[in-house]
Order: C-alpha cells, then structure tokens, then sequence
C-alpha cells in the first residue's frame, strides 16, 4: 500500500523561479527512504508541498490515499522540521512537551488516559531521555531538544514519518539514538520513513531506497546502486552537494 502518491509536482515562488519541476515519488509501507539533494534543490519545499501546507502549481499529492488537506485522521503523519532551538526560558518540561503530540491523536479536549501516559514515556524512552523527563526542555542540548521533538512526533503513534534535517549539528550520540529510533518505529511499529538530511551515515546500512532531487528527481533507487557509482553515504554534510552536483 502506497502511504504517498505524487505526480507531476511543480512549483514555483515566482514565475521565473522554478523550485520543482515535475516529480513524480511514492513511499510503500513500511520503507525508509532518504530524500537528498543539494542545498536550494528543493526538498523542504517538495515536503511542505507532500504534508498540504503549500499548493502545488501542477501535479498532485495523495496521503494514504486522501488529498493532503482532507485527511481526515492527521495523527497518521508525525513531522519533524528542520531543526529548531527552543528558547531557555521555556518553562515545559520534557514529557510535557511530548505529551502535545500525543494530543494530535487523541484530541486536545479529552483528558490523558493511562494508555496515553504509556504512549508518551515509550517515546521519551525511545529517544533515550528516561532520566530527562522532568527536566526543562530549555535547559537541554540542541542534540537532546532535537530528540524530544522526534518523541513528540513518536507518541501519536504515526503510520508515516517525515523528518527534515533532523540530525543536522547534533553530537554523534544523537545521531546514534536516532538511528535506533528510526529503525524501531520500522520494524516495531511497521512506520514508513521519509528522511532529508545531508547526514546519512548514521542510517546508510538500514535505507531502502534514495532519492536525489535536483528540481526533479535524478536518481531513485537502493543505496548500492550509488555505491557502484562510487558515492559515499558517510560524507560530511559540506561534502555532500558536491557529488551530488555530478549526479544527472
């Protein structure tokens, strides 16, 4: 089963500007895909554009078999943004934070029940910060802040996750927890993955399939079709436009 369907996308922020040109991409159930290009080519668009936040000029979109802006149980996408820095004097706590996102499947009106409370702690737990839960979300790292926004998507139980250069900066243990977090809502909850980031050596062994985009997609397939062209998914993110500029 396909939980996105897109054709034909195009969009442009002026006339003469043309962010994305034509693409087509579908993700399956249960696949990680990693989404790539160089920097202005186009991917946090072509997301924003996938979740209905901004209309395509052509082309169309399907969620799980719904067009973006009716889907009717919202709660079956969690996304992460690229990164964000939560100011210090933020006075929620860790699983007060999380709990907002376990709030996206259950309704902000009703009161948490003892399934979600669980919901919301396995999700701590899943981004490693069981000690750090009564903590001030202000006062962690931008590794660790960056994890608990990945635990507030976690929570609702998402059948599709999307995330936008979620590791970008954090320390090597985010990256690892990451990894583990990732791999878990795979296998553990059957989740389909949808990854932008520059940073790939961390997942490089667990990927499906990837995807560069270059206003329009220029390579789509398994990681070891790229391996046999020579590229290394272990580069640095000021490596990684580099080769990507040859790929055509």
């Amino acid at each position: 089963m396909s939980v996105i369907e897109a054709h034909g996308i195009r969009f442009a922020y002026e006339s003469d500007r043309t962010i994305l040109d034509g693409v087509d991409l579908s993700l399956e159930a249960g696949e990680f895909v990693a989404l790539v290009g160089p920097n202005g080519s186009g991917k946090s668009t072509l997301l924003h554009v996938l979740l209905g936040l901004l209309e395509p000029d052509a082309g169309s979109v399907r969620l799980f078999d719904e067009a973006p802006d009716a889907l009717t149980r919202r709660w079956r996408i969690g996304f992460v943004p690229q990164r964000l820095v939560l100011a210090r004097d933020l006075p929620a706590s860790v699983e007060e934070v999380v709990a907002t996102g376990r709030a996206a499947r259950t309704g902000w009106w009703r009161r948490m029940r003892p399934d979600d409370a669980v919901a919301v702690r396995d999700a701590i737990a899943a981004v490693g910060l069981s000690d750090r839960v009564s903590d001030r979300v202000g006062v962690l790292s931008g590794g660790q802040q960056q994890r608990v926004l990945i635990a507030k998507a976690l929570a609702a139980e998402p059948e599709l996750l999307i995330l936008d250069e979620p590791i970008a900066g954090v320390d090597a243990e985010s990256q690892r927890a990451f990894r583990d977090v990732l791999v878990a809502a795979i296998r553990d909850r059957g989740a389909s993955v949808l990854l932008v980031s520059h940073e790939l050596g961390a997942v490089a062994d667990d990927l499906d399939r990837i995807i560069v985009l270059k206003r329009r997609i220029v390579f789509d397939g398994p990681p070891a079709d790229l391996a046999q062209r020579g590229v290394s998914l272990g580069v640095h993110a000021e490596d990684l436009p580099l080769w990507l500029e040859g790929l055509r």
